[in-house]
């Protein structure tokens, strides 16, 4: 029997909502997959909030999501809506969520950094065939965490997440603009000292290859796509690309140069991520240097997709 599913991923930068059939021996059939900016973290995440316009926002998105889940036909107890990073640490979030149930119907689970993190990894395997040999290193950049997974396809070897966000990082060492040296190496400095387990873990479990998962890997797949005059749908990109190191490297030493007009205007830049893919676009730049990674690839799935597979294993509740 066929099963309507509804999952939201209410991120710090970007909710997504996913609509799929799930059948029992078939692959999962997706009805509906879209995404709008709400930026819940701006204004607020640094001091541990959720200013009050992010709450609008993210209320006003999730209206219609909810529009679409009762125009599919989702029954209520098929939807799944998770919080992550900026409702996790915000001292008003639990309001935050009530008012959300109050104002949509819509129920939302806090989820906690390790399962998010083992979330990411059951999603990005349905994208990146990781293989059963010698493990790869995951990255998801959110806007208020970044999730690491040190994995292959059928285990996870070690995972952490870390309250390092791309808003974050941006509202801690983005002071100038275009960035300066002295502020990269500040990030640098910064990320050398919070990022020691996963430094420890890197060396023990040696991956080579990084994975990384949605947004800011989109990106710079979406500046490199246009930068060869190839196509590449914004809104609904393959589920896994290639990403060479050189072009990573060209692209970002590209935009520590250029304002934030100039990188609006480069062709492939999401507005919304002109400014935070910068501060990404350093941390993924150490990883590769300090961890001696060797290739990139890019998965556009990642939690959202990790809630299907989760919940298309899964029986059907009675």
């Amino acid at each position: 029997m066929a099963r309507r599913l509804a999952l939201i991923d209410m991120g710090t930068n970007t909710f997504h909502l996913l609509i799929a059939d799930v059948a029992p021996g078939r692959p999962p059939h997706v009805r509906l997959r879209t995404r709008t900016h709400v930026k819940l973290g701006e204004g607020g995440i640094s001091e541990g909030r959720l200013a009050e316009a992010a709450q609008q926002r993210a209320i006003k998105a999730l209206r219609a999501f909810r529009e679409e889940v009762d125009l599919h036909g989702v029954s209520e107890h098929d939807i799944r809506a998770v919080a992550t990073s900026a409702v996790r640490v915000a001292n008003n979030g639990a309001a935050f969520l009530a008012e959300v149930f109050a104002q949509t119907g819509i129920r939302v689970e806090v989820i906690e950094g390790g399962q998010e993190a083992e979330l990411i990894w059951a999603g990005v395997r349905e994208a990146v065939p990781l293989g059963d040999g010698p493990p790869s290193l995951l990255m998801d950049i959110g806007g208020g965490s970044v999730e690491f997974i040190i994995a292959n396809q059928r285990d996870i070897f070690w995972k952490q997440s870390f309250e390092i966000g791309a808003q974050r990082l941006l509202d801690q060492f983005f002071w100038r603009d275009p960035i300066t040296p002295t502020e990269i190496a500040a990030e640098e400095a910064y990320l050398a000292g919070v990022l020691a387990p996963l430094t420890a873990a890197v060396a023990r479990y040696r991956p080579t290859t990084l994975v990384g998962a949605s947004g800011s890997f989109d990106t710079f797949c979406d500046l490199e796509a246009a930068r060869r005059g190839e196509a590449r749908s914004l809104d609904n990109p393959p589920p896994e690309s290639a990403l060479s190191l050189d072009a990573f490297r060209h692209h970002f030493g590209q935009l520590k140069t250029l304002d934030h007009a100039a990188r609006v205007a480069l062709p492939g830049m999401t507005p919304l991520r002109a400014d935070m893919i910068v501060v990404a676009g350093v941390l993924i730049d150490w990883c590769l240097r300090t961890y001696g990674l060797t290739a990139v690839r890019v998965s556009a799935w990642a939690l959202k997709e990790g809630l299907l597979a989760r919940a298309a294993a899964a029986p059907a509740p009675r």
